[in-house]
């Protein structure tokens, strides 16, 4: 973190968001740059103090994107919107010159850039990927991390680079040292220790870092890292025992998301210190109150829903239902639970709203809820709740994150929801027409006759959209209780092409229907964005199917 990286109180912890670069890696969870944006803004909202926000050589889209983030995120000015801090930006680099000259490229727009170049240390990945000698790793390492250096000295920054030995969980120790050696002696600030494939226990890891800090030269002067994988579900425990073997910062991602079996989850990590202070000794930068609703934002964006049992985040995370847990909740909270919901961002609050309320309760309870929305935000989601409070009774904050959700989360609308009816039971065929609007403004109406009602509404949308896919996953559960309970609806489509991309979508509606339609055109709309459909080209199409 330029001149105050090494100057840290030593009882802090650095969290280093990586979300929307080893997150985004996660099949399915592409985000287009505007959606890492908004993404960008809340994790410096939450207290993140570093957001690595892409792999700039990856596309020139990604490059844009960190552009844009290290522009509007990483600069001072950013603050007058989100006023808590201005987090390091932060870009990812493979160990050549053409990477880290990407890294640049898009970072040196933020007050506080770092560029984070890595290469594997591990044998397997020496004789099988990279063809390398030991040798020829440390001359890399040594040649690479001093290029990175020379664009902060070359700008009159004080150096902020981070070097990553690749599956240094299956490393040799002795050969670690040498590599983190020559990245000390180059200029390296920070030494991030992978446990990539998700492969130690917490003895190991802890021991290791343990090892690392107290054989390497210069260890004093560099701040050691974490970032650890969850194949074995150990990843939140590794991080933990890096922590108390000296690691002052962590690599995690909201909600675990990441390749394979995911990340270490930020939430874990930062409630485990916070709940178990007293065994850890050290403190974060974390506004807590802000994780629920950034992991919702996270979710709803990537289209990748949280398990209900997720720790922190859940839905059950902190719901009763045993009469045993219930009774105790009623004697004293602390009977069956560690923290409080509101710590994290949930509210215990039930009634909230109703019909009679005004614009400005409603909006005065979003702000609360962690919802500063804009005017047109405030405008629709009003009209979405004042829609609501006319069918159901009770509405509940619940209620009122899902509206937010539905209305903010959305993508780039290339076709929305005009009208919809759906015939079905036992005696006929389910029939759906659907009205969809295009981008452009013009109105298609379509039947179409499935084997079910789903079924129908989702070929009927395919009649029009025009954009081939296969249905991967549905998922339907209602946000509260009772007959009127909200419904929410998740969809994870496959595009159809040489290598599949997937593309989630997120819908909520009093219609479990009427929501699913919304998630499929959420999926489908993240899908045409990702391949590059214009207005005019959905325009040209229903020209020409009409014609």
């Amino acid at each position: 973190m330029n001149e105050e990286s090494n100057v840290i109180n030593a009882n802090r912890v650095l969290i280093f968001d990586t979300t929307l670069r080893d997150g985004e890696q996660s099949p399915g969870a592409s985000m287009t740059s505007v959606e890492k944006l908004e993404i960008a803004r809340q994790l410096a909202v939450l207290g993140v103090d570093i957001i690595e926000a892409g792999f700039p050589a990856a596309s020139p889209d990604d490059l844009e994107a960190v552009r844009r983030i290290a522009v509007e995120v990483g600069n001072p000015a950013a603050g007058e919107h989100y006023p808590l801090h201005i987090p390091v930006i932060a870009g990812l680099a493979r160990a050549t010159k053409g990477d880290i000259d990407k890294c640049w490229q898009a970072v040196r727009y933020a007050a506080k850039p770092r560029i984070h170049t890595f290469l594997a240390t591990s044998d397997i990945h020496l004789q099988y990927k990279l063809m390398m000698t030991r040798e020829q790793v440390i001359d890399r390492v040594r040649e690479m991390v001093a290029y990175a250096v020379a664009y902060f000295t070359n700008a009159g920054l004080a150096p902020d680079v981070e070097f990553s030995p690749e599956d240094a969980g299956r490393s040799d120790r002795e050969f670690l040292v040498y590599v983190l050696q020559a990245a000390i002696e180059a200029g390296a600030t920070t030494l991030n220790i992978p446990d990539t494939v998700g492969y130690c226990t917490p003895e190991e890891y802890g021991a290791l870092i343990a090892y690392l800090r107290e054989h390497i030269p210069g260890a004093k002067n560099v701040i050691f890292s974490t970032h650890c994988h969850n194949d074995l579900g150990l990843a939140t425990a590794n991080t933990l025992a890096g922590i108390r073997n000296g690691a002052r910062q962590v690599e995690v991602t909201i909600n675990g998301i990441g390749e394979r079996a995911g990340n270490t989850s930020l939430e874990e990590v930062v409630m485990a210190l916070h709940t178990r202070s007293s065994q850890y000794g050290v403190f974060t930068g974390i506004h807590t109150q802000h994780i629920a609703r950034t992991s919702q934002m996270v979710s709803h964006y990537t289209g990748l829903s949280v398990q209900f049992n997720k720790a922190i985040v859940g839905a059950n995370a902190f719901a009763h239902e045993a009469g045993i847990h219930q009774d105790g909740m009623l004697k004293h909270w602390q009977t069956y639970e560690i923290m409080k919901p509101e710590t994290v961002g949930w509210t215990a609050s039930r009634l909230v709203l109703g019909k009679h309320s005004g614009r400005h309760a409603f909006k005065m309870r979003l702000k609360e809820m962690g919802y500063p929305l804009h005017d047109d935000e405030l405008d629709k989601a009003f009209a979405r709740f004042k829609q609501l409070a006319d069918k159901k009774k009770t509405i509940t904050d619940a209620d009122l994150e899902a509206i937010v959700s539905d209305e903010l989360y959305q993508p780039r609308e290339f076709f929305t929801l005009e009208d919809m009816q759906v015939i079905c039971g036992k005696a006929g065929m389910p029939t759906a027409t659907i009205c969809l609007r295009d981008a452009m403004g013009r109105k298609t109406t379509v039947a179409a006759i499935g084997s079910g009602p789903i079924d129908a509404v989702f070929k009927a949308i395919d009649e029009i959209v025009k954009a081939p896919s296969n249905l991967l996953e549905f998922a339907v559960h209602a946000i509260t209780e009772g007959m009127d309970a909200l419904g929410e609806v998740t969809v994870r489509l496959e595009t159809i092409e040489e290598k599949p991309r997937t593309f989630g979508g997120h819908g909520a509606d009093l219609d479990i229907i009427v929501a699913s339609a919304k998630a499929y055109l959420s999926a489908l709309n993240r899908m045409l964005a990702a391949q590059g459909t214009s207005k005019q080209d959905v325009t040209s199409t229903l020209e020409l199917r009409t014609a």
